[in-house]
């Protein structure tokens, strides 16, 4: 492990040995100071949703985001708080408490390092696309329903965290209807559409927050803001602590610890590979998590959240001209300096604009046109699809990952059982459960052509695994003890696991019962492995194992 460690240089020492001029640092600045400017509004508003302050999100995009550039192994990343956290992090508050969710956070740094040391990074990318794409869009359908009661400024004290009671609540407080604040949100909305469509380098969330405030101050509209929910933001960070430490707590916060670690390295690779994409880099995922698990260390020793790659931040700072990793550091000190210069003025942004904001991010979350595409792959996909989608949005998001990631596992076996087979003689063997008496004719004995009438030539094709084990011992079965000698072809067979070897080695320890002969012809030397630790010595012994069929068959027919 230890001779690759060059691997775990993280590219901001590499990109800088590699030679650094002015031009890319007047390139760095530039979009540093451009995604900060992104970034402020989103951090306010991704932390009020979260169940937090504005300041609890303005701390993670500098603390977590300084780090993740500073430590990561992608040229380009952006950290901070991201929506893919709201729904789990508002859960763990609303359970254990914001010292819950800093020991969550906490634990889930330790596991994104270990990770990362462990070489997991690439394993991440194996997670199925119906499995991500539905808790993202289910993230996405909760932001959108947490944001209802600020969008029409609805007075309802203690707002269930679940997605049905939740709205049963909302529409229980639908008379404290506010239409000013509904206003307000609906034209913060629209300004940022257009701005979008019709001028899509301004930076739209700042625009419409400094707008919104404006009007929401001179106009004196009752609508609620920052300052009169949460009093205003520090314009400092706190130094860090970690007496929120409680090992009582620990057994309760850890599923939701693992939640928070398997988002923010699924979120933080994929930012990563967008990056890559746009810019024909390539990034290292291992040092990646490391820097994931540091950042989420950081981040909650000084009170913040969670946070991860963000991946539209990431593409804002490559658009905007970045070349390096400064650039992700030089956001982070231009959002502190923001906190330090502008915390007085942040009491005046209305949440109606921050909730606007929110549903253009769940919008972008949820990625209606791939999820539309799934909805009309196979069965098997369009289930973990559905499934997990429900379970995020009705029950919780751990159990949806946890629920499809094992369908998923299920709907591979069942796709990987389907290419193995196996054929006696030329006729292949029947697979699925049949009538036994109307099969009779079916199994008729075909023999190859020059071989005894007493030999049977059993032909398996595909892994032999766990998942196809009831194929391959309903045909040997089938196959039973009719003949004297049996020739088995592994030619087409390039893996067997133990359950399949187990399976094989009933029907070899049966045919050594009925003093029949065995030979296994062209068997891959990691299957010859497999077999050699799965089945015992005694049985392979009274097997005959041959490079090809045609060996097999010379000595077959060689004269006694």
């Amino acid at each position: 492990m230890w001779r690759d460690w060059k691997l775990f240089i993280p590219k901001s020492v590499t990109v800088l040995r590699q030679g650094y001029g002015l031009g890319d640092f007047r390139g760095d600045v530039i979009a540093g100071l451009t995604v900060a400017i992104v970034a402020m509004p989103l951090a306010m508003a991704l932390a009020i949703a979260s169940g937090a302050t504005p300041a609890q999100g303005l701390i993670t995009a500098v603390v977590a985001g300084f780090a993740i550039s500073l430590f990561g192994g992608s040229r380009f990343q952006i950290g901070g708080p991201t929506g893919a956290f709201v729904v789990v992090v508002y859960g763990v508050i609303a359970k254990h408490g914001y010292d819950g969710l800093l020991i969550a956070t906490t634990i889930a740094g330790v596991i994104l390092v270990a990770a990362g040391l462990l070489r997991v990074g690439t394993l991440i990318k194996y997670i199925p696309d119906p499995v991500t794409t539905g808790f993202t869009t289910g993230i996405a359908t909760i932001i959108l329903a947490s944001q209802l009661k600020d969008i029409f400024g609805l007075h309802a004290d203690h707002v269930p965290a679940d997605f049905i009671p939740k709205l049963q609540a909302l529409w229980a407080a639908r008379a404290t209807l506010s239409l000013p604040t509904l206003a307000m949100a609906v034209s913060c909305f629209a300004a940022i559409m257009l701005l979008r469509r019709y001028l899509p380098k301004a930076p739209g969330f700042l625009v419409v927050t400094i707008a919104a405030s404006a009007a929401a101050f001179f106009l004196v509209m009752p609508v609620e803001t920052i300052g009169s929910k949460f009093g205003g933001v520090p314009s400092s960070i706190p130094l860090p602590s970690f007496a929120f430490w409680s090992w009582s707590k620990v057994r309760d916060v850890l599923p939701s610890a693992f939640t928070i670690a398997l988002l923010a390295g699924v979120e933080s690779l994929l930012s990563a590979v967008v990056a890559d994409q746009m810019t024909g880099r390539r990034h290292r995922s291992n040092i990646e998590l490391v820097a994931q698990g540091i950042a989420n260390i950081a981040s909650a020793a000084v009170g913040g959240l969670p946070a991860t790659g963000a991946i539209a931040r990431t593409a804002t700072s490559i658009r905007s001209g970045a070349r390096s990793p400064l650039a992700g550091m030089l956001h982070a000190a231009f959002l502190l300096l923001f906190m330090l210069v502008l915390a007085p003025l942040a009491k005046f942004v209305p949440l109606a604009a921050l909730a606007a904001i929110l549903v253009v991010v769940a919008l972008n979350m949820a990625e209606l046109h791939r999820f539309k595409t799934l909805l009309g792959a196979a069965n098997g996909d369009r289930a973990v699809l559905l499934l997990t989608f429900g379970l995020t949005v009705v029950v919780d998001l751990t159990l949806a990952i946890e629920v499809g990631m094992v369908l998923a596992a299920f709907v591979f076996m069942h796709r990987m059982s389907q290419l193995s087979s196996v054929q006696n003689g030329g006729a292949p063997l029947i697979d699925e459960d049949q009538d036994d008496f109307a099969r009779k004719g079916e199994l008729a004995y075909q023999p190859y052509e020059g071989l005894p009438h007493d030999t049977s030539v059993i032909t398996f094709r595909g892994p032999l695994f766990f998942g196809s084990t009831s194929v391959l011992k309903d045909a040997l079965d089938q196959i039973g003890a009719r003949s004297k000698r049996y020739i088995l072809r592994f030619e087409d067979v390039p893996l067997i696991d133990p359950t399949g070897a187990a399976a094989l080695a009933s029907f070899l320890k049966r045919a050594a019962d009925d003093q029949a002969s065995v030979t296994l012809c062209g068997v891959r030397e990691g299957v010859r492995t497999n077999l050699n630790r799965s089945i015992a010595a005694g049985v392979l012994a009274k097997i005959a194992f041959v490079a090809n069929f045609e060996d097999a068959r010379a000595a077959i027919q060689a004269p006694a």
